[in-house]
């Protein structure tokens, strides 16, 4: 049912493995490899944000550049995250009180380090869904839904992720869940995603083009500083990426290539560093981003080994 997709080799041992399912499409749209039962249910998490975010402008909100981009994503809470979303609060006659998302230090550590010596709580603003939350709450806002049920899954804002969440997938939700931010999460398959990140990633002149192209040109609004989403766009122009907790990610190509995947044990560690393997042996130029492409296993704060493509993964990129 599931594939071996990722090792973790120490001192020349395997130490652990990553089982899971992992699809990948050619520029073509055809499936360039198929690992794992890729039609099973799985929850999208955070991966589906670019989705949600193409719900929200279609809806009606006014979304552009790094504001479309951060509802997009998922911040790491520095301080430009947080303007963007006090602008986007602010355009929505709203302030911070009616973000429903937990309150969470910044992913950040500086930004997290400096507001602790300063004597800051947690906050709303700064938790890695309020990008997604305000963004939410400007759509209902301009469509004079009620602000206060947002997260409601019959809201009329949910519904509306659910349809575009369905058409973009290909498929018909599969299942029905709250996410860690609160928010509604409609379950997918792994074959669903790749196949609604090739969509962005071709996207011309329409809504879908509009997510892709503002998460492109403003990664850092998808991420922040060192996050690996940010990374990906910023060094293979063109690719749309977007990770999520439990080991889900979606990664296109500028030509179409996807590859999604989860991984079972929930574990996000090798997540980027397949997804960009598999996207170069379907001809994406990813050299720039080699940094990410190996990912070094510790002892005494040296390399002493690697995270690396597992049994299956590696079968595949050898009969390439």
């Amino acid at each position: 049912m599931f594939a071996e997709l990722a090792v973790v080799r120490r001192s020349g041992l395997v130490e652990s493995r990553h089982l899971g399912s992992l699809l990948a499409l050619d520029a073509d749209g055809s499936v360039a490899l198929s690992l794992g039962d890729v039609d099973a249910t799985v929850l999208p998490r955070s991966t589906t944000k670019p989705l949600q975010a193409l719900a929200c402008l279609t809806a009606g909100a006014p979304l552009t550049g790094p504001e479309l981009a951060i509802a997009a994503g998922s911040h790491t809470g520095e301080d430009a995250h947080v303007e963007v979303v006090d602008r986007l609060l602010e355009r929505a006659s709203l302030d911070e009180a009616a973000l429903q998302c937990p309150a969470d230090w910044p992913e950040d550590e500086g930004t997290r380090h400096r507001l602790i010596k300063a004597g800051f709580d947690r906050s709303r603003v700064r938790m890695n869904c309020s990008g997604k939350h305000a963004a939410m709450l400007l759509a209902s806002a301009v469509n004079g839904w009620d602000t206060d049920t947002y997260l409601d899954p019959v809201h009329p804002l949910q519904q509306r992720v659910r349809a575009v969440t369905a058409e973009l997938t290909g498929a018909p939700v599969r299942h029905d869940a709250i996410d860690g931010c609160g928010a509604p999460l409609f379950g997918t398959t792994v074959r669903g995603l790749a196949g609604a990140f090739r969509s962005l990633a071709v996207a011309v002149g329409d809504p879908a083009a509009e997510v892709a192209s503002a998460m492109r040109t403003h990664p850092f609004y998808v991420g922040g500083t060192g996050h690996q989403n940010s990374a990906v766009m910023e060094l293979v122009p063109g690719t749309v990426a977007k990770g999520g907790a439990e080991g889900v990610i979606g990664v296109a190509g500028p030509e179409g290539q996807a590859v999604a995947m989860k991984i079972v044990d929930g574990n996000p560690r090798a997540t980027t560093l397949l997804a960009l393997t598999v996207l170069g042996a379907l001809g994406v130029d990813v050299s720039a981003a080699s940094a990410w492409t190996s990912v070094p296993v510790l002892g005494g704060g040296v390399p002493v080994g690697a995270i690396e493509p597992g049994a299956d993964v590696r079968a595949w990129l050898a009969s390439r």
